[in-house]
């Protein structure tokens, strides 16, 4: 008889209030092999993790370790099966170290009672050399840019004795040569003794990193693929349920000596960003591109006045205005989707409604400040439904719901806003193929509404699709403009390592 698998799942079903999050889901892992989850947002991915990592108990259906079944009730049993999860949303601690987030609860100690400081650092320091990341231990992780934070997560997962390990959307914050230092902790991390099931919307990863292919849609078991053997058509087929179809580059707008929407020039900060200067038209969708930690995403927040600038100017419609915080880019027209939409996009124990009419309350409340509730409710149930946010209620807790629909109301709420100039940092971030597609016909939408949009993303092949022009960056500067004609990922790369314009 053929050995059992290293992992199994049979029959796991899960509901939340008003959501059947999975019904008779069945899936394996092999010993040694990288078995990828595919799925839209919504298909039940992360539930299947959370009950692997003991955050949630399965309402139906069991879990076996090499044939034999096991119970996981809580993180730490997981943890002592050999379980290891890094999930979507970091599970860190913001004002503790590097070294005493990896170790929390392993500390080493001198006489079994005082922290041993000394002592966490250095296996804090040996870990990372030995995965090969350069970080400092010491340094608090509310620091750390994003990518900083997802190796944190990396390194704390393999600081246990892990026979399988959970990554879910472990490469969305990194950027090309960091995923190519993640690909190879996996190569080294899988034996004969482990596996590794790897969640990822992102196609080309599946060909080069994993073994097989699970689907997942709508909370069901779809089908299981070699990878070998499966092309990116059939997977896509198979996780909507529908074509997608391609797009053609975008045709730059014809501004006809038109006064741009939004014009930056000579904008600086006192860390990064160095006299930066553009011009953003009605109808224009302008990408911005570069490598991690080029500084685009410290313009977003310089732009909407979330963090301080040294000088430059920005006008608006051709008027000059100063922008010290993002309510008052807000009351200028301006709406900010943040990289982190956790963090500084949503109110998660709020429900779906409050997150959607929160920028726009002043819309909705009478003479006294009272807010008109029916009138809120039907501008958040058009957003609802314009975006096809899947929730079963306005009621909905925004936490409660899938990354991608999250996602989807943070731009709902400046759409509510009906703001003249969004930005959109990293917008498709933890989205599936299918949710993305609704996305791009969004933002194309907004163009042609005449709405002047920044995208900002780590995808260069979603940039150059997208923008009518590119933006690249090097080193807090800009490296050049490019037309959505002669755009292409070589010449925007060469762009994005250029340290002077």
């Amino acid at each position: 008889m053929a050995a059992p698998p290293l992992l199994q799942i049979e029959h796991a079903s899960k509901r939340f209030p008003g959501v059947q999050a999975l019904s008779d889901v069945g899936i394996d892992l092999r010993h040694g092999e990288v078995l990828a989850l595919v799925g839209e947002n919504g298909a039940g991915k992360s539930t299947l993790m959370k009950l692997l990592s003991g955050i949630h108990q399965m309402d139906e259906g069991q879990i076996f370790l090499e044939g034999s079944p096991v119970g996981i009730d809580s993180p730490r049993a997981a943890q002592r099966l050999g379980i290891s999860v890094i999930h979507q949303e970091f599970n860190l601690m913001a004002d503790l170290t590097v070294a005493q987030n990896i170790f929390i609860g392993r500390e080493p100690r001198s006489a079994g009672l005082l922290l041993n400081e000394r002592a966490l650092n250095r296996r804090a320091r040996r870990l990372f050399d030995e995965l090969g990341i350069e970080m400092d231990v010491k340094q608090q992780v509310s620091s750390l840019s994003v990518a900083g934070q997802q190796m944190v997560e990396i390194a704390k997962a393999m600081s246990y004795d892990a026979r399988v390990l959970v990554m879910d959307e472990p490469t969305a914050a990194l950027n090309d040569t960091e995923v190519q230092t993640l690909f190879r902790l996996i190569q080294g991390f899988r034996t004969p003794r482990t596996g590794v099931i790897y969640i990822s919307h992102r196609m080309e990863e599946l060909q080069e990193i994993t073994d097989r292919i699970t689907v997942l849609r709508d909370g069901h078991y779809i089908d299981t693929l070699t990878t070998t053997e499966t092309s990116t058509p059939q997977i896509i087929s198979l996780m909507v349920g529908r074509e997608v179809a391609a797009q053609s580059r975008p045709t730059p707008p014809r501004t006809d000596g038109a006064t741009p929407a939004l014009q930056v020039r000579d904008l600086s900060t006192r860390s990064l960003l160095r006299d930066i200067s553009f011009d953003l038209h009605k109808g224009e969708i302008l990408g911005f591109a570069g490598l991690m930690g080029a500084g685009r995403t410290e313009l977003a927040r310089a732009l909407v006045g979330a963090d301080p600038v040294d000088g430059g100017t920005l006008h608006i419609d051709g008027r000059q205005v100063t922008v010290r915080s993002p309510a008052d880019a807000a009351r200028h027209g301006m709406g900010h989707l943040s990289e982190d939409r956790k963090r500084f996009g949503l109110l998660l124990e709020q429900d779906v409604g409050t997150n959607v009419v929160l920028p726009s309350l002043d819309r909705f409340a009478n003479r006294l400040g009272v807010v008109r509730d029916r009138e809120g409710n039907r501008a958040a149930t058009e957003m609802v439904d314009r975006l096809k946010i899947k929730t079963p209620s306005l009621r909905q807790q925004v936490r409660n719901l899938s990354g991608g629909n999250q996602q989807k109301i943070v731009i709902a709420k400046w759409l509510a806003k009906d703001c003249d100039i969004l930005i959109f940092d990293e917008p498709t971030r933890g989205i599936d193929i299918g949710a993305k597609e609704e996305i791009y016909e969004l933002l194309n939408d907004l163009a042609a509404q005449g709405k002047a949009i920044i995208m900002i993303s780590s995808e260069l092949e979603e940039i150059i699709r997208m923008s009518h022009r590119v933006v690249v960056m090097c080193a807090g500067r800009i490296t050049g403009v490019l037309d959505s004609t002669e755009a292409d990922q070589e010449l925007v790369m060469e762009h994005a390592t250029r340290f002077s314009a």
